[in-house]
């Protein structure tokens, strides 16, 4: 079996997970290679992961489904087993990762294998929590913005080894490794 990780990532969370999942891979004695996906790179990925039996696709969550590049590999993946992993800002929440795993698997090509998927929380921006800031000028005490405040301080720690571990693990249940 051929091993291949492809991923997007804006701001390094992504890029970490990958990076954790191709060392327990290779711990697992599963050799992996490791291609970032950058805007307007969707025919050179294609093209990494094309001898790769397995391809484990991560994304960050961009409005609450993977970037349009990442979509696009994901469709070119014709008869491939994926195994989908991402980050996202907002959340932290198992219910709303699945969402975001469900609708990301539904870009698959139907011949595709779907394995399985696994996301954790990922730190933002600090423009993120100005605009949080700036809207809770506008509302003081309004409940919703303070609980978005909260959980962008929440993010700042993820992710973290648990993090990346737990990911790790799911992957290589669903590989059968």
């Amino acid at each position: 079996m051929t091993y291949a990780i492809v991923y997007n990532s804006r701001g390094g969370n992504t890029k970490l997970v990958a990076e954790g999942l191709q060392k327990a891979l290779a711990e697992a004695g599963a050799e992996a290679t490791l291609t970032e996906l950058t805007t307007g790179a969707v025919a050179e990925a294609s093209k990494a992961v094309a001898q790769a039996d397995t391809v484990l696709a991560g994304f960050w969550t961009d409005k609450g489904s993977c970037t349009p590049e990442m979509a696009e590999l994901l469709d070119r993946l014709h008869g491939k087993r994926v195994f989908l992993f991402g980050t996202a800002g907002f959340g932290g929440e198992p219910a709303y990762f699945e969402r975001i795993l469900t609708g990301v698997e539904e870009k698959l090509p139907q011949d595709a294998t779907y394995l399985g998927g696994a996301m954790c929380q990922g730190k933002m921006g600090p423009a993120v929590r100005a605009r949080y800031e700036a809207m809770l000028v506008d509302k003081p005490g309004d409940a919703r913005i303070e609980a978005m405040i909260a959980n962008f301080d929440a993010a700042l720690e993820h992710p973290n080894a648990a993090d990346i571990d737990a990911i790790a693990a799911a992957a290589k249940d669903a590989l059968g490794l």
